[in-house]
């Protein structure tokens, strides 16, 4: 049992630490929203709002210069998260899985821990993944409860069968979602459950990472 969870956690812990970042803006059919996902809007404000919180870490860090070079593409990076959390939440509900508070707390203090403390932990998701402090709970949320649907739905994360059965289930619950993204954004993919021309961070990017293509923020507007 100590050893499936020790695999459990490395595997959350570098599902956290993968991934390439992205962006992009505006709205036309939807004026002010960057997507909507199950009838809810998500709002180009809240988009701003996450890429301003990363931002604002990133300047304050040493490596302040590079961490902006590498996540050019952050904005849709963030929309990507946005919208994948709604899909998780939406397959997570579908197969009876909740997360509690104490779970949240008892993932992220081994999680931290693992990275070499709370301070490395937070500059690790920063630097990797364009997290800012503030996110970090979000992003472990995420790894918990796609570790409990995944358990729940028999799968094992580490093994392809099983990637591809959590997949099978979140593109599931995305298509019953019917995700409308902001053309200028791009358009969301079901099957591979991310926004087109996107590398998500998440299943495909858990044992090897390809470098990022920065490209310079477009401008985010409603």
């Amino acid at each position: 049992m100590h050893r499936r969870r020790r695999t459990a956690l490395a595997v959350s812990v570098a599902l956290l630490g993968a991934g390439p970042l992205l962006t992009a803006c505006g709205s036309e059919a939807h004026p002010g929203a960057a997507a909507v996902v199950g009838g809810d809007r998500i709002a180009v404000s809240a988009l701003q709002s996450q890429v301003k919180d990363v931002r604002t870490a990133q300047q304050a860090s040493p490596q302040a210069a590079q961490l902006i070079k590498n996540t050019g593409q952050l904005s849709r990076a963030k929309l990507h998260g946005l919208i994948f959390d709604k899909v998780l939440d939406r397959a997570a509900a579908d197969a009876g899985v909740t997360v509690s508070r104490k779970e949240l707390q008892e993932a992220r203090a081994a999680m931290a821990q693992q990275a070499g403390g709370a301070k490395a932990f937070a500059d690790m998701l920063l630097q990797q993944r364009g997290l800012a402090p503030d996110q970090i709970d979000d992003a472990v949320r995420e790894q918990v409860q796609l570790t409990k649907l995944a358990a729940a739905t028999g799968a094992d994360l580490g093994t392809p069968q099983g990637q591809a059965a959590v997949t099978k289930t979140l593109a599931a619950a995305s298509k019953a979602l019917r995700i409308d993204v902001n053309p200028r954004y791009g358009t969301w993919d079901d099957k591979a459950i991310q926004l087109t021309d996107y590398q998500a961070p998440w299943l495909s990017q858990v044992t090897k990472t390809k470098p990022d293509q920065p490209e310079q923020d477009a401008a985010v507007t409603g």
